[in-house]
């Protein structure tokens, strides 16, 4: 498919043409339901990360083994066209397994810089707390710059380059937690949880059949868009409208962050500026061309749990920082 993003000036006494938003809006609908063909139960992820790709950020899905996070990006880089990658995260893995390294070439008298998996479109980076934090730092450049810096010079990565990461909840064996700084460069800290027991259901009926192809066989023939459209997409939505009384709505729930008994660091400015823009995003797949409060509290508990900490105290009471988010949103009147 590609059509473009930008409205065409419509010949006198013709239809109305589809507005970007309401494009959006439809491509939106069609991914959450190419993707409930192959993956049961997750409706409200899938718009999330949709949402991160047009908003230009990452995402960290967290859920238990076995809750088909691997499937499911996989699927959606299938759908969306992109150019994927996986890396599965181990203790022996590497800085250089994923950015690259240097082979010195003997016919040339000179070194030439091999890339690693992170050139990419789409990259998985699989059980990310898995690896030690040497190895998880590798990605840092990446997810920030859109940069790797090797031997002195600097390699571009795509403008559509995404990290979506998956981790297992730190109580697992055999995981580390990931370092503040690196937690700060996804968007969005995905809870991916069981799907409901008729969607489960579904699962054991749909595996316990008889296989008689690939599992993505028909998307690949039908991907709703690729990078040409993703960046399209993303010119879109900076023109979303934010009213002012919307900029202060979401500004007083970041203050309100910093301001929690049970929390010993708030969201930053960066955060606040993150959810806005990813707010106007949200509006979009929705089909609408402005924000309103209810897109600011749908993605807060996304943008903002995995950059709020919690005290000792909020600890031993078994607070969770989603309760923390939401007791914070229930108490900030919205807008009118």
């Amino acid at each position: 498919m590609n059509e473009g993003f930008d409205n065409p000036t419509p010949a006198p006494d013709a239809p109305r043409p589809e507005s970007a938003e309401q494009r959006i809006g439809r491509f939106a609908n069609t991914l959450e339901t190419a993707v409930a063909q192959v993956v049961k139960g997750q409706p409200g992820v899938v718009r999330h990360i949709l949402v991160a790709l047009m908003t230009g950020g990452h995402v960290l899905l967290e859920g238990n083994p076995g809750t088909a996070k691997t499937l499911l990006v996989r699927t959606l880089s299938k759908l969306c066209n992109l150019e994927f990658r996986r890396i599965q995260f181990t203790p022996d893995l590497m800085p250089s397994d994923i950015t690259g390294t240097s082979i010195f070439r003997p016919d040339r008298a000179e070194f030439e810089f091999r890339r690693g998996p992170v050139f990419t479109q789409m990259l998985l980076a699989d059980e990310i707390n898995r690896a030690p934090a040497r190895t998880q730092a590798a990605l840092l450049q990446a997810m920030q710059e859109r940069l790797v810096t090797a031997d002195g010079h600097d390699h571009e990565l795509s403008d559509a380059f995404t990290v979506i990461a998956t981790q297992n909840p730190l109580e697992n064996e055999g995981t580390y937690p990931l370092p503040e700084a690196e937690l700060d460069r996804f968007l969005f800290m995905l809870k991916v949880d069981y799907p409901a027991e008729r969607d489960e259901l579904e699962i054991f009926q749909l595996h316990g059949a008889t296989k008689t192809g690939d599992e993505f066989a028909g998307l690949t023939k039908q991907n709703l868009f690729g990078t040409g459209e993703l960046i399209a997409m993303r010119k879109a939505v900076l023109r979303i409208d934010v009213k002012p009384e919307i900029a202060n709505y979401t500004l007083q729930i970041i203050r309100a962050t910093r301001e929690h008994p049970f929390l010993r660091a708030g969201a930053s400015t960066r955060a606040g500026v993150m959810l806005l823009r990813a707010a106007r995003s949200l509006a979009a797949t929705y089909g609408r061309n402005f924000v309103v409060p209810d897109d600011v509290r749908e993605l807060a508990p996304a943008a903002l749990r995995h950059r709020l900490f919690r005290t000792a105290a909020a600890e031993l009471e078994g607070t969770s920082t989603d309760q923390i988010l939401e007791d914070i949103v229930n108490r900030i009147p919205p807008p009118r």
